[in-house]
Parts: C-alpha cells; structure tokens; sequence
C-alpha cells in the first residue's frame, strides 16, 4: 500500500513537471523569462540581451509565452509606435526558480572547470 501512495505521488509530480516544461520549456522561453525578471523591456533589448536567438524565434517564443499568460505585451504611447514585454504575475512567480537554476548553472560550470584542470 504505501508502494502505491509513493507512486501515485512520482506520477503526480512528474505530470506537473511536464506541465511546466510544456509552458516554458525548450531552448529559449526561460532566457526571454530570465531576461524579463530584471525589468520590462521592448523587443529590440531582448533580441539583443537572449544570445542567439533570432528575430523569427523571438517573435513566436513571445506569443507562445503570452498565449500561456507568463508575460503581457503593452503598446506605448509613443511614435513609432513601440511595445514593451513585462512578466505577469505568473510569470513572476518563476524568478526564484530562475535564480536556483542560474546558481545551479554557475556552480557546475565551476565544478566542471576543476575537472578539467585536473585532467
């Protein structure tokens, strides 16, 4: 019996998991959440700011990320006209998560920059 309560409870997380990695999963919507975590921005400062990223790709990771209601678009007032892109709450919500990966991230580059200065 309890065999089965921690199963149910892996399958539990892992389709949550799958959930998350559906939302703000692949190569570049975590970069454009990253990016947006330090203040909103216009189109033209992401496309600089995510490396390698191209205009085509941002345009569609950008929809796809509003789509889902991680982010909000707003047209400024402005001329030309401009827009700006700003985390939703939602997408707020992931900025410690973020921050864990990017610590996470750094610590392994170091670890593995150890590695290969011993070999």
């Amino acid at each position: 019996m309890e065999n089965k309560l921690k199963t149910k409870a892996c399958e539990h997380k892992i389709r949550a998991i799958h959930d998350v990695m559906y939302l703000i999963g692949g190569k570049w919507k975590i970069s454009i959440i990253a990016c947006l975590c330090y203040g909103n921005k216009r189109y033209s400062d992401i496309l600089n700011e995510v490396e390698g990223i191209s205009g085509k790709m941002l345009s569609r990771e950008l929809k796809e990320l509003e789509m889902n209601k991680m982010i909000e678009r707003t047209i400024l007032d402005t001329k030309p006209i401009g827009v700006e892109y700003s985390l939703t709450e939602l997408g707020t919500s992931l900025k410690s998560i973020i921050d864990i990966l990017a610590d996470w991230g750094i610590t392994y580059r170091e670890a593995r920059k150890l590695i290969e200065e011993q070999i």
